[in-house]
C-alpha cells in the first residue's frame, strides 16, 4: 500500500472540506457575535424591568444568569445547525442527554452547588448583609453566586462557602430581626436577700441605654453554685454581634456598680488545695518484712 499517497489524499480532502465549510463557519461566528450582543442587551432590559420591583439582589442576579444562559443556548444551537446542516433538534437533544449524564457524574459536586445556589436565591431568608452562623462559620454575607457564598468573618477574613453546605445544614441568621435576646449570669453571696438583689439588678439593667426595656427584662434565680446563688439575667438589644457585645459590656458594668452601691457581695469560687507529702523511699522501711 502507498501510505504516503493515501495520507496525501486524506489531507487534500480535509483541506477541501475546510475550504467549503468556511462560509458556514463565518456565518456561525457571526451568529455567536450577534448572540453575545443580544445577551448583553437582554440582561440590561431585564435589569431595567426588575429594577422597578423590590426584588432581592441575589434573585436579580439569578434572573440575569438565566436570561443570559437561555440566549446563549439558542445561539449555539443555531450556529451548530449552520455548521452541520444534518443536525436536528432531536439528535441534538439526544446527544445532550447522554452527555449530561456523563458530565453529571463527573461534576456532581459542581452541579450540587449550582442547584443549591438557585434554591438559596429563591428562598426569602438569608439576604446579603445578614450575619449568619453555620458549621462554625460566623460572619456577614457579602455575595451569593450560583456556586458559592462569600461570608466575611467577624475577624475580617473572607470565607468562600460552597452553597451545598449552606443548603444542607442548619443556618442561624443572627440579624433576621433588629433585636434579639442576650444574657449573662450574675452570682451573689448566700447571705444576700434574693428579692432585694433581683430588684437591684433589674433597676441597673433598665437604666442601660442600649437595652430595650419595653420588651421585658428577665431575672431568674438559676442555681445554687459552690459559693454563690446565680441569677440568669436576660434582656433585648441589637441583633448584630457588635451590638450584643456593647450591650453586654454596659449591662455588666451597670450591675457591678449597682451591687457595689447596695453592698451586695459578688463572691468568687472557693479553691481547695490538696497537699501531698513526699516521703523518700529510704524511710519506708523494709516492705518485704513478714507480719508476725
Amino acid at each position: 500500500m502507498n501510505y504516503i499517497g493515501t495520507l496525501r489524499e486524506q489531507l487534500q480532502e480535509m483541506g477541501e472540506g475546510l475550504i467549503e465549510s468556511l462560509p458556514s463557519l463565518a456565518i456561525a461566528f457571526f451568529i455567536l457575535l450577534v448572540t453575545w450582543i443580544v445577551a448583553r442587551f437582554a440582561v440590561r432590559i431585564s435589569d431595567m424591568l426588575v429594577g422597578r420591583t423590590e426584588i432581592r439582589k441575589s434573585l436579580k442576579n439569578l434572573i440575569d444568569t438565566l436570561v443570559r444562559l437561555g440566549i446563549w443556548i439558542l445561539g449555539l444551537f443555531i450556529a451548530a445547525v449552520v455548521v452541520m446542516p444534518d443536525l436536528t433538534p432531536a439528535s441534538l437533544l439526544a446527544g445532550l442527554g447522554i452527555g449530561a449524564v456523563a458530565i453529571g457524574f463527573a461534576f456532581q459536586d459542581i452541579f450540587e452547588n449550582f442547584l443549591a445556589g438557585v434554591l438559596i436565591m429563591l428562598r426569602e431568608k438569608m439576604r446579603i448583609g445578614d450575619v449568619i452562623d453555620c458549621e462554625g462559620i460566623t460572619g456577614k454575607v457579602e455575595h451569593i453566586t450560583l456556586r458559592e457564598t462569600h461570608v466575611r468573618k467577624l475577624s475580617g477574613e473572607l470565607t468562600v462557602v460552597p452553597n451545598s453546605l449552606l443548603f444542607k445544614n442548619p443556618v442561624e441568621i443572627l440579624t433576621d430581626v433588629e433585636q434579639r435576646r442576650h444574657q449573662v449570669v450574675v452570682g451573689v453571696s448566700y447571705d444576700t436577700q434574693l428579692d432585694h438583689a433581683a430588684d437591684v439588678i433589674r433597676r441597673a439593667v433598665e437604666g442601660v441605654e442600649d437595652v430595650l426595656a419595653s420588651k421585658g427584662i428577665d431575672i431568674f434565680a438559676q442555681e445554687f453554685n459552690s459559693s454563690s446563688v446565680d441569677f440568669l439575667v436576660r434582656w433585648w438589644a441589637g441583633s448584630t454581634p457588635r451590638a450584643g457585645w456593647e450591650s453586654k459590656d454596659k449591662v455588666i458594668r451597670a450591675i457591678k456598680a449597682a451591687l457595689d452601691e447596695a453592698h451586695i457581695e459578688i463572691p468568687f469560687p472557693y479553691v481547695t488545695h490538696t497537699f501531698k507529702e513526699t516521703v523518700p523511699v529510704s524511710q519506708l522501711g523494709d516492705t518485704k518484712r513478714k507480719t508476725p
